[in-house]
């Protein structure tokens, strides 16, 4: 994923920027950037994969004025993008997928649009986007006609003179935030970055929405739409940062809830204590431990300065890397004991595996129950730089070792009453060498984050596409290869992406 936060002020906006787009850098790895409009356009992008955003901007954070800008923290893309098109010049920022990108691009090439900017080979999205908006009869029309022809999501945040337009997908796959205090209107990603800036929610952007926020407060251009809504679950239960909400709903209490939901299923496991995988399963554990009535200690800590999340950087290599790195294990607090350690998710299996249950087994525990809280990831995210390959899940992986060779129907596997569900969970939990397994119901899961299953997009899990209940076709496969994240693969038909 990435995050996206702009404003404008009635003071230079710069440090306000420089801070509000920081607090985005836990959803992306690979590039920050930021732009700025005071008496003329600033825009400067860095590479942000092995320093953080505060040193490779502090400089720009120095010299640069103006009264609104947008910064971006972006998993994949170079942005903000910059464009002087016949509406004047403004520079674009966004957050999602865009699957079909490549036939896009190639219309608007064989049309006579020149592309500049590329990413490992592909278009830009950003770019992709803001030629697309150059189409329309004004800024609010391009970005509808943008809308209408892209497949996948795309929330964004556009900067000119006339303010901040910021427009959330049609779907709501990804939030945005409007925020307000005495000097200043913002908008973000991430309500976290509103706090220490001292801002005030004001207004959650609707679906389709698309409003202008200028130095007056905020103009609605188009109206958006409550239903239907399909707003990413695993905001809730991973990719968030724990003091932001979504919907009006709080990351760090959903996941006390699921950590609660987790222990009542146990009822009755006799264990020493209860922790979770620093730093996203925390808040799984200490819920898990307030309803259990067992202490929540830390056998594993994380080493936090330098070390971002071992989920987000695109190269295995690099991820590996990380996870060794950043877990420290605590032997005087894991020997002897049995343990129960919650995480967020199970994506590939290999780091938790790896790096964090094998530490618990060299320091001497008795025994280790992990706790998952969410249901197998089935499916890779169509929406957003999330799981990458339907090859490389780990519950995908134990379907193919059970039956020999890739399954186009894995509905009996999504059930947690049937015997192959049963054998799957057995086979990850032999894989991963742990004493037991169990994940989260899609119904509890839904349950705590407290929105109607409607209005969620539950399609790692249950393989339904979020289009008004419809799901994937039969014969499409949807898979993101290791940086190219708006794939849309067809030529694996034998692989399923629907449910009967």
């Amino acid at each position: 994923m990435s995050g996206v936060f702009g404003l404008v002020s009635k003071t230079n906006c710069i440090e306000t920027l420089f801070y509000g787009t920081d607090y985005h850098s836990h959803l992306g790895t690979e590039y920050g950037g930021i732009a700025v409009l005071g008496d003329r356009f600033y825009r400067q992008i860095h590479d942000v994969s092995r320093s953080q955003f505060k040193s490779k901007f502090f400089d720009d954070y120095q010299r640069v004025s103006g009264n609104k800008g947008i910064g971006v923290i972006s998993a994949f893309d170079e942005q903000p993008i910059y464009l002087n098109s016949r509406f004047g010049p403004f520079c674009v920022a966004m957050n999602g997928i865009i699957e079909n990108a490549e036939s896009l691009a190639a219309e608007l090439m064989q049309a006579g649009v020149s592309f500049s900017e590329v990413s490992r080979g592909n278009v830009n999205s950003a770019e992709l986007v803001a030629k697309l908006i150059s189409q329309g009869s004004n800024l609010t029309d391009g970005i509808e006609r943008m809308f209408e022809r892209i497949e996948g999501s795309c929330s964004l945040l556009l900067l000119n003179r006339a303010g901040v337009y910021a427009a959330r997908d049609r779907l709501g796959y990804t939030p945005l935030v409007i925020g307000r205090r005495e000097d200043a209107w913002a908008v973000t990603s991430e309500t976290c970055a509103f706090p220490n800036n001292g801002f005030e929610v004001v207004k959650y952007i609707e679906p389709g929405e698309i409003v202008l926020i200028n130095e007056d407060g905020i103009v609605q251009r188009r109206p958006g739409r409550r239903h239907p809504k399909q707003i990413c679950s695993f905001l809730w239960i991973y990719t968030g940062f724990p003091a932001s909400d979504y919907e009006g709903i709080n990351t760090e209490v959903v996941r006390e809830r699921c950590g609660r939901f987790l222990a009542r299923r146990d009822a009755g496991l006799d264990v020493d204590l209860v922790s979770g995988v620093p730093d996203s399963g925390f808040a799984h554990g200490l819920g898990y431990a307030m309803e259990s009535g067992k202490p929540f200690r830390r056998p594993l800590v994380k080493y936090t300065p330098g070390y971002g999340r071992s989920y987000t950087p695109p190269s295995q290599e690099t991820r590996d890397q990380v996870a060794r790195m950043k877990l420290i294990p605590i032997k005087d607090v894991i020997e002897g004991n049995s343990i129960v350690l919650c995480e967020d998710s199970i994506v590939r299996g290999t780091q938790l595996k790896n790096f964090a249950i094998k530490k618990l087994w060299d320091c001497g525990a008795r025994a280790v129950h992990v706790r998952l809280a969410c249901p197998p990831l089935m499916f890779p995210c169509r929406f957003n730089l999330s799981t990458r390959s339907i090859h490389e899940l780990a519950a995908r992986r134990a379907i193919r070792s059970l039956e020999g060779h890739d399954t186009r129907d894995v509905s009996a596997y999504t059930d947690p009453t049937s015997d192959r569900y049963a054998a799957m969970v057995n086979r990850i939990s032999k894989d991963l060498g742990v004493t037991t397994l169990r994940y989260q119901t899609v119904e509890d899961m839904v349950e705590a984050i407290g929105l109607p299953a409607e209005d969620m997009c539950l399609y790692c899990w249950t393989g339904r596409c979020p289009i008004a209940g419809t799901r994937a076709p039969a014969q499409e496969i949807h898979e993101v290869k290791a940086g190219v994240p708006h794939t849309a693969l067809h030529e694996e038909a034998g692989l399923p992406q629907s449910l009967p």
